[in-house]
Parts: structure tokens; sequence; C-alpha cells
């Protein structure tokens, strides 16, 4: 889907002065990357930014919006700032720092698999899919796929890529804060959940019946 160029300029952007935080978190830009695992990070970071630009989704609020969620985003905003800074700041100076080299890599493999995870869907679905929960324009139902499965694949993708980002930086004070995403993350699926209910009625009632939320066999 060819991008507008605002949301590749507000993207990149955004991606740039986040990845400000963990930077300032390591004590500069020497400090940052004088660690290859570091450097992993941001080039997984800077992809998935590029190919989110592509990706079709929005944060439109479409013809339906549950407005009463929006908490949820200034929650998931909070979380993520101090992610983004506190796990880089804990492992400078080497505090609740969880193993060493091994622990690091296995939180970018996560962080990687995670974020591709969390975008895949983001594509299948294009125009349907928004940050804010939301019925868009000519919505229906995806049910095939990674979806033919579970429900909400990209919030898994987005548990396990926050789990991979702050393991790159083997911060214990991370792994809490991944774990404090949990609830508003929840929230936001049974908002989404009730109004996609309202929407299909039976047919995502049938759906739901015959598919996880997210991890199959489990949740």
């Amino acid at each position: 889907m060819r991008p507008t160029p605002g949301m590749a300029f507000f993207t990149l952007t955004g991606t740039l002065a986040y990845l400000a935080l963990p930077i300032l978190g390591w004590g500069g830009i020497a400090p940052f990357f004088a660690h290859p695992a570091r450097t992993a990070l941001i080039i997984v970071t800077m992809a998935l930014a590029v190919a989110a630009i592509f990706s079709g989704g929005n944060i439109s609020s479409g013809e339906r919006e549950d407005r009463g969620n929006r908490w949820v985003l200034a929650a998931f905003g909070v979380l993520g700032l101090l992610a983004g800074y506190v796990p880089a700041w804990n492992d400078r100076i080497g505090f609740w720092a969880i193993d060493g080299d091994t622990m690091r890599w296995i939180g970018v493999a996560l962080y990687a698999g995670g974020g591709v995870l969390r975008l895949v869907p983001v594509f299948i679905l294009g125009r349907r899919f928004s940050g804010l929960v939301a019925i868009q324009p000519g919505h229906t139902l995806v049910t095939t796929g990674l979806y033919g499965v579970i429900r909400h694949p990209s919030y898994l993708g987005f548990v396990v890529s926050s789990l991979g980002w702050v393991l790159a930086f083997r911060s214990g004070v991370g792994v809490i804060l991944t774990l404090l995403m949990i609830p508003p993350l929840l929230a936001r699926i049974r908002a989404e959940e009730a109004l996609l209910r309202s929407q299909f009625g039976a047919e995502y009632e049938a759906y739901r019946a015959r598919t996880w939320k997210m991890v199959p066999g489990f949740y």
C-alpha cells in the first residue's frame, strides 16, 4: 500500500525520537553503540518502522469508536516512555541485570520476532487496522490465516516485542514494566471484542467460539 508523506514523516521521526530515550539512558551515542546487540536493536527498530509505513494502518476513529477506551493509549504512552529509558539506564549502571550477553541476544530475537508478528496483521487488515478501537468504513471480519487461530495476533506480537526490548537491556525492572502493560492491553481487547460483537453479531460470536484470544490452547 502506498504510504502518504505525512504518515511516513510521522512514523520515522517518532521512531527516531523514541530511540533517543535508550541512547540517553545508556549515556550517549558512543556508549550505546559499543555493544552489537544494542546496534542490532536499532537496526531492527528502523526496519520495522520503514515496513510499518507501507502497512496501511491508521489512527482513524472511523464510523464508530469506543472513545471510553482511549485511556489505554495514555497508559501505553507512559509505560512506553519508561520502557524506552529505564531499561537502558538500568543496563548502564548494572541495576537488577538479568544474566549476560546471551540474554541480550535472546531479547533482540524476541523483539524482532514479536515486531514482525505485531506488523503482519496490520498488513492483513490494512485500512481496517486503527490505533483506536473503531469500526472503519467497509469493515469486514478476517477469519483466515493467523486470524483463523487467534483473534489478536498483533497484541501477542506487542507483548513479545515489548518483553524482547527490555531483555535486550537485561532489565529486571523492564520486565515489570512489560507486565504492567498487560492490564490495559486486556482492557483494550475487551473493548474491541465488545465493539465487534455489536457490529457483527452472530458472525463474530461464531468466530469467537472457535478461536483463542492470543495464545492457542491457553488464552
